[in-house]
This record gives C-alpha cells, sequence and structure tokens, in this order.
C-alpha cells in the first residue's frame, strides 16, 4: 500500500508541473501539496487498514471540499 502512496504523490507531482507551465499557480501549488503529502504517507510504512483510514479521511475532505467550492464560490460560465 505504501507503494500506492508514492505512485499518487508522483502523478501529483507530475499534474503539479503541468498546471505549472500552465500558467494556473494556485492549483499547482495545491499539487504540490498533495505530492508532499502522499509522498510522506508513502514513506511512513504504518498498516494498510490506517492507510486506508486515512486515505478515506482524505476523500472525505476533498469531497467536501469540492461540493462546498462548486456550490458556493464557483461562477458557471465564468471563463476568463
Amino acid at each position: 500500500m505504501d507503494k500506492m502512496f508514492k505512485l499518487m504523490g508522483w502523478w501529483t507531482g507530475i499534474f503539479a508541473v503541468l498546471f505549472y507551465v500552465g500558467d494556473m499557480n494556485e492549483v499547482a501549488l495545491l499539487m504540490v501539496a498533495n505530492t508532499g503529502f502522499f509522498v510522506l504517507l508513502g514513506y511512513l510504512n504504518i498498516s494498510e487498514r490506517m492507510y486506508l483510514y486515512i486515505f478515506g479521511a482524505y476523500l472525505t475532505v476533498f469531497f467536501v471540499g469540492f461540493t462546498y467550492y462548486t456550490t458556493f464560490i464557483h461562477i458557471p460560465g465564468g471563463g476568463h
């Protein structure tokens, strides 16, 4: 399970670079934070059950934050 968190850290690192190149600096910083979080968890070597609990908590926080953003902050059709 620790290898999967390292892999997620690698992919979020790739996304961070792509967002930075695309001049989306805020999202790039968010992806850098995710990269650090996943890589750190990958090297903790905790039990598989604890990895699943942490991932479930991560998903819960993400879904709550995304729902809040799309409901109260995002302006539909508000391009450049």
